[in-house]
């Protein structure tokens, strides 16, 4: 099984202790690259410097998440854009509406996310995108770039069946992570992720965040790793009632595709 993890925040500094003994755990499991999400002007250019550690096995996104909103300057701009014109970096983003925390103001969200939106269209480059408790503002700043933007990923899908029949409708893909685990809040998602087809579908363990709950034995520190990831992918296939090995061949194949990866591990 050879699996490709969308999304893993290896710049936490959680993995500062054994970062190398976590990819190689990765590895061991079938985890053949990852895309290191960088969500902050601190932690994008740090997920660089880790995908040209790992040439053909790490990539990265840049961006801005919404929780750090308010750091989007035009200086921030710039900087991200300096960083996506790196062929390391596969994607604008992590970038979205969060209105479910608030960490920084609405106003600023949503003034972040549209320059990222037009980042993406002047470079190509796909979205990597965050939706929280703010469909309906996420739905209407995409609009208006209808027509214009590249392909999208709605990371960490966690909403309604309705929020995920918009996002299909739109072509856009769908990551899921071990929040379909999670038998307290993810439960709806196991009905849910039969309805979407193979070819926008991928998988993410969103590390260190998100351990899948249904895992055991579960690590002492609670601490989600890409080594997880298979985990994720035999629950996801159970839930759609496919083998094991068909998701990984697709989800995999998928990751490629939309992210432009090589077709193998170096």
């Amino acid at each position: 099984m050879q699996l490709i993890d969308i999304g893993a925040n290896l710049t936490h500094e959680s993995f500062d202790r054994d970062r190398d003994a976590v990819l190689q755990r990765a590895r061991a499991t079938g985890v053949a690259q990852l895309v290191i999400t960088g969500a902050s002007r601190e932690h994008s250019p740090k997920a660089l410097d880790l995908a040209r550690a790992y040439p053909g096995v790490l990539f990265a996104t840049a961006g801005v998440h919404p929780h750090h909103a308010v750091e989007y300057t035009e200086e921030c701009d710039a900087e991200m854009r300096a960083l996506l014109a790196q062929p390391e970096v596969v994607a604008v983003g992590e970038c979205g509406l969060d209105y479910n925390r608030d960490f920084s103001p609405r106003p600023a969200q949503r003034r972040a996310f549209e320059r990222q939106l037009q980042t993406a269209v002047d470079t190509g480059k796909p979205l990597f995108l965050h939706q929280r408790d703010a469909h309906a503002d996420f739905m209407a700043i995409m609009k208006q770039f209808d027509g214009r933007l590249p392909a999208a990923v709605v990371h960490c899908f966690t909403g309604t069946r309705e929020e995920l029949f918009d996002y299909l409708d739109q072509d856009w893909h769908i990551g899921i992570t071990g929040w379909l685990c999670d038998e307290r809040r993810g439960a709806h998602l196991r009905a849910l992720v039969p309805s979407i087809p193979a070819q926008r579908l991928m998988i993410e363990t969103d590390a260190p965040y998100l351990l899948p709950r249904t895992l055991r034995p579960l690590p002492k520190d609670r601490r989600n790793e890409p080594a997880f990831l298979p985990h994720i992918a035999e629950e996801l296939a159970r839930d759609r009632g496919e083998d094991a090995d068909r998701i990984a061949q697709a989800t995999t194949a998928t990751a490629r595709a939309f992210f432009g990866l090589p077709g193998q591990a170096v």
